[in-house]
C-alpha cells in the first residue's frame, strides 16, 4: 500500500465530505493524531483501522485503496472467458475462474467485483445442472415413469426429452458468458444473473 497515495486519498475524501481532521477521527473512533499521521503520511491504516475510517469516508476499504492498484483489461476478459470450463466439467467453471479471482482479486483493479458476480453465477449455474441431471436419473425408473405418466396423460421419456433441460442450460450459461465478455471488453458493469448471493 503506499502511504503517500493513500494519506493524500484520505484527504480529498474528508474534505469532499466537508468534514474537519476532529469529526473524522470522532466518525471512525480513531485519534486525532492518527487521522493527521495517515494524511501527513506518516503512517498507512491497516485491518481495522482501514475499516473504521473507510466506514466514515462513506466508502469501502476495497474502494479507498482500489484507485491506486493496476488496471488490466486483458486479465478481466481471460477471467471471464475461463468461465468456459463447465463446456469440459461443470465444476471447472467455478474452479478456474476461482483460481484466477484469488490470485488477483486484490491486486487488480475490477477483479474482486467480477469474481464474486462470475463465481456466484457458475455455482448457481452448476447446482442447478446438477438438479436437472438427478430428475433425468429418477426418471429412468419404472416408478418415476407411471408416477409421471398417471400426472401427464401420454406421458413417455425420451432422449430429446432428458437431455433438453441441460442443453436450455448450457446454451444460456454459454450467453450469459459471451455477453459478460463482451461487456468487460466495452468496459461497461457485467450482468451475471439470476445467482445466488453467495460470495458477498
Amino acid at each position: 500500500m503506499n502511504s503517500l497515495n493513500l494519506g493524500q486519498r484520505v484527504k480529498d475524501l474528508r474534505n469532499k465530505k466537508g468534514m474537519s481532521q476532529e469529526v473524522l477521527a470522532e466518525e471512525s473512533g480513531l485519534s486525532l493524531r492518527t487521522i493527521q499521521r495517515i494524511e501527513n503520511n506518516e503512517t498507512a491504516p491497516r485491518g481495522d483501522s482501514l475499516k473504521k475510517l473507510a466506514i466514515a469516508l462513506g466508502t469501502s476499504p476495497d474502494e479507498l485503496i482500489n484507485w491506486k492498484i493496476q488496471e488490466d483489461q486483458n486479465y478481466l476478459i481471460i477471467m471471464s472467458l475461463s468461465a468456459f470450463g463447465f463446456l469440459f466439467f461443470p465444476i471447472l467453471g467455478i474452479i478456474i475462474p476461482l483460481i484466477l479471482w484469488i490470485f488477483k482479486k486484490d491486486k487488480l483493479k475490477h477483479v474482486n467485483e467480477l469474481g464474486k458476480s462470475m463465481l456466484n453465477f457458475q455455482i448457481s449455474w452448476t447446482l442447478l445442472l446438477f438438479l436437472c441431471y438427478t430428475l433425468t436419473f429418477l426418471m429412468i425408473f419404472p416408478l418415476s415413469r407411471q408416477i409421471l405418466g398417471g400426472i401427464i396423460p401420454n406421458f413417455r421419456i425420451g432422449v430429446l426429452t432428458m437431455l433438453t433441460p441441460s442443453l436450455l442450460l448450457y446454451s444460456y450459461n454459454i450467453i450469459v458468458t459471451l455477453y459478460n465478455t463482451l461487456r468487460i471488453y466495452k468496459k461497461k458493469p457485467v450482468r451475471y444473473g439470476p445467482a445466488l448471493s453467495i460470495l458477498k
